[in-house]
């Protein structure tokens, strides 16, 4: 796991989720399974774009695209372009 999955899953938990009986790994359903809310996307979006210091365009992305830790870098890579 890098450093920066490891980041985006603790802010998750910390400041989406706030809930420290929930545990996540790159692979658990945020999204589909009801822990992270489409209101929250927008804050996790943000989050990314500072951890992968890239901007991700947020009309690129829907909710499938960002369902896992994983599915988040993957579509960071996918439609995001470096910030100058």
């Amino acid at each position: 796991m890098t450093e920066q999955t490891h980041q985006m899953m603790d802010y998750i938990v910390r400041e989406v989720i706030r809930r420290s009986d929930i545990q996540i790994d790159e692979d658990t359903p945020l999204v589909s399974s009801g822990l992270v809310d489409s209101l929250a996307l927008v804050d996790i979006l943000t989050r990314l774009e500072d951890i992968t210091k890239m901007r991700i365009p947020a009309g690129k992305v829907r909710a499938k695209d960002v369902d896992t830790v994983r599915l988040m870098f993957v579509t960071a890579q996918r439609v995001g372009h470096r910030r100058k």
